[in-house]
């Protein structure tokens, strides 16, 4: 990667961080931790992974992107403005009644999603659904190819249906299905590791027989090179292993578990903000 194009990439991360601090602060309530450090994985996938039209938003030759761990939606919505799914406008409108930008992505009210998550552990069965319904079309209709994206939590990893889903793709080799997991270690009762510990988390995904990568979720050039990789393992569904850290971005969220599921006052957003755009 060219140094103009990360220093693009950057710039525009800062963008979305903050303009996540000014929804979540304004709407009162919603996920900061989760939202923050999920900026560089949005970012590198809708300006330089992603094939969609936030014009057709159902285009038929698009890439699906599932979005299972619903609750960090504020940087979604936000990337999906900076690209032009939405104007940045509606960003203002977070969590208020009849907006299309609810505390959960909801499918039927706005264009652009590939389904509506809530409960956690869904995301990867949904995906799994859609990449073999879309292998049987490849092979009927001779359908265009495309890839299926499914970012997920750690704490998803919890839960049964999770596990499940991995035993599926692995038996059915979905070498079009990448996941990207979103390690921040933590979780609304704690830190991951002392809540329900997920190491060697490695080596676990692998004994589902899926291809497992691990990189800096933080990182432009890891995340896009990961994907680029992925591409190229054709026997195995892929997951990725992103390390973040929780509220990536501002020093008074950074690493700590009680951010999950807090907002910062207006008071405390304006504060961090000046401190942001002043740097």
């Amino acid at each position: 990667m060219i140094k103009e194009e990360k220093e693009k990439l950057k710039k525009i991360a800062k963008t979305i961080r903050e303009e996540i601090i000014k929804m979540i602060s304004e709407a009162g309530s919603g996920h900061t931790a989760g939202s923050l450090d999920m900026v560089e994985i949005l970012v590198a996938i809708y300006f330089n992974i992603l094939k969609y039209d936030p014009k057709n938003p159902d285009w038929k030759d698009r890439d699906y992107l599932i979005y299972s761990h619903g609750h960090t939606c504020p940087a979604l919505y936000a990337v999906m403005a900076e690209v032009g799914f939405f104007p940045k406008s509606e960003l203002r409108t977070l969590r208020k009644l009849g907006s299309p930008l609810q505390g959960h992505p909801h499918k039927e009210w706005l264009k652009g999603l590939e389904t509506s998550s809530g409960p956690l552990g869904e995301g990867l069965s949904q995906a799994i659904g859609m990449a073999l319904a879309h292998r049987i079309n490849v092979n009927f209709q001779n359908s265009d190819d495309k890839y299926f994206y499914c970012l997920m939590s750690d704490g998803e990893f919890q839960e049964g249906q999770t596990w499940e889903a991995l035993m599926l793709a692995g038996k059915e080799k979905l070498n079009k299905l990448i996941a990207i997991v979103d390690r921040n270690n933590i979780q609304i009762s704690g830190n991951t590791e002392d809540v329900m510990p997920l190491e060697s988390f490695k080596n676990k995904l692998e004994s589902f027989n899926w291809s497992v990568m691990e990189i800096d979720g933080h990182n432009f050039e890891e995340i896009i090179g990961a994907i680029e990789d992925a591409k190229k393992v054709l026997d195995k569904p892929i997951i990725i292993i992103a390390n973040t850290i929780a509220g990536k971005g501002f020093k008074e969220f950074e690493g700590d578990y009680r951010w999950h599921g807090k907002v910062p006052t207006p008071e405390q957003a304006k504060e961090i903000l000046n401190d942001s755009i002043g740097k």
